[in-house]
């Protein structure tokens, strides 16, 4: 048990995956993750400049991570965040998926289609080869574009 008093042990329905993703994360090995943790990551694995975006990036983790906002992330929500709990998963619909499908779905067909999603990552910075996007759109199982429910599969939420 941290000083938190949360469990940090791991449950049998809990992946070892994330556990080791936290660890790794929790620099200081204390059983959270702080700022500093993040910070410390993100300066040796990620980008050994620091600059304001950085700062804003590592912020906006720990916003959506500590959910008790005691300034840390502890396994359960590091946990949460990742897997998301069954029900919110369900709701997606109804929330911010939805709300990136339309933006995605440029031409309003009902589709994400080769040129929607080539034309998205694009905007977001990322950049893909044709046959990237072609695998992805058939791994949401679609061969022309793809509905919401597979664009969540490509997504993997």
């Amino acid at each position: 048990m941290c000083p938190t008093g949360s469990n940090t042990s791991i449950s049998s329905t809990r992946k070892p995956g994330l556990r080791s993703a936290f660890e790794v994360l929790d620099v200081d090995h204390d059983g959270k993750i702080s700022r500093d943790d993040l910070s410390t990551f993100y300066a040796h694995k990620i980008s050994p400049s620091s600059s304001a975006e950085d700062d804003d990036a590592i912020g906006s983790m720990m916003t959506v991570a500590d959910s008790n906002k005691n300034g840390y992330v502890e396994f359960d929500e590091f946990e949460k965040v990742l897997q998301g709990d069954r029900k919110e998963r369900n709701n997606k619909k109804n929330g911010v998926m939805e709300e990136v499908f339309r933006v995605m779905d440029r031409d309003g067909d009902g589709k994400v289609g080769h040129q929607d999603l080539k034309s998205y990552l694009s905007l977001t910075g990322f950049e893909a080869s044709d046959d990237d996007i072609k695998a992805m759109i058939r791994l949401g199982g679609g061969d022309d574009g793809v509905n919401f429910d597979g664009l969540c599969k490509i997504l993997a939420v």
